[in-house]
């Protein structure tokens, strides 16, 4: 299934991420203290050892771990592509944070003052990024092997299956608290899909964020006045030399992949001279306004 176009263009968040994981991990793992990450009733509720905590929010604990969780990582910036930067990174704190909080309650309950019996790992962002997957991510194809159904959304079920097995009850609860937590923002508990964070945070942190701003100073003729999905909009805009092409169906189905609906698609194309960083970004323009 194609995530869209490839590297981390309007993903800078998501890039970020993934490097914190990698190095977090890959430092751990050489330093032979893999074994000690983890989330258990000593270090959350007796004494809160907070560099621990927060290590272990970032780094797995195995190479298996990191393979799976950076590819569903990479793959899952489709929705911050969907949604821009700035509200993606409320969705990462968002989920980290209230997936932490019933974490804490989990390992209140159980009491277990001797084992580490909660994975390390982002698990709580992956599996809350499940949720917008399965309701807002259309299926492009079907298939079936052996009479089996499959689609174009299996695969990334399987990865996701990977690695909820990976360390077997250890990951389940934070994979239960990180789907809860993707709930909730869906739900918009406490209006939280109309927060984003101001202007002048990712400006302080603009080098995070420097090829989301190279790309649109690249491009100073995508258009700001778009109304979500507005197809009537694109077509009034739409040079008259671009819209004699008729885009190929394997660049509509890639935006389609991304959550933009298929007239929509067509016309961004239409408007981009078929070129597919141009339509997603004018799609992302117009989700905005």
């Amino acid at each position: 299934m194609n995530g869209g176009p490839s590297g981390f263009k309007n993903a800078p968040v998501t890039r970020t991420f993934m490097i914190f994981c990698a190095l977090f991990t890959v430092a751990f793992i050489a330093w032979g203290r893999s074994t000690h990450l983890g989330f258990s009733h000593q270090d959350v509720i007796q004494g809160l050892r907070f560099l621990r905590v927060f290590a272990s929010i970032f780094a797995f604990s195995s190479l298996q771990e990191l393979m799976f969780g950076l590819y569903l990582l990479y793959y899952f910036r489709v929705f911050e592509r969907q949604i821009g930067s700035n509200k993606y990174s409320v969705f990462v704190l968002f989920s980290l944070t209230s997936s932490l909080f019933f974490m804490v309650i989990v390992l209140a309950l159980l009491k277990d003052q001797t084992t580490r019996i909660l994975a390390s790992g982002p698990y709580s962002l992956i599996f809350a990024s499940f949720i917008p997957f399965l309701f807002d991510i259309p299926i492009s194809s079907q298939f079936r092997i052996f009479g089996i159904p499959f689609s174009d959304k299996t695969f990334i079920y399987i990865v996701g299956l990977q690695l909820l097995l990976s360390s077997w009850k250890r990951s389940l609860v934070p994979a239960i608290c990180g789907l809860l937590a993707g709930s909730l923002y869906r739900l918009n508990v406490f209006g939280i899909r109309r927060f984003k964070f101001p202007q002048f945070i990712a400006s302080f942190f603009s080098p995070l964020f420097s090829s989301a701003s190279r790309s649109s100073r690249r491009r100073p003729n995508v258009r700001r006045n778009l109304p979500a999905y507005g197809v009537r909009h694109l077509e009034r805009n739409a040079p008259s030399t671009n819209t004699s092409s008729e885009p190929p169906e394997s660049s509509i189905a890639i935006l389609v992949s991304m959550g933009f609906d298929s007239n929509s698609a067509r016309q961004a194309l239409m408007q981009a001279g078929n070129d597919i960083n141009v339509a997603t970004n004018i799609l992302l323009e117009a989700q905005t306004h």
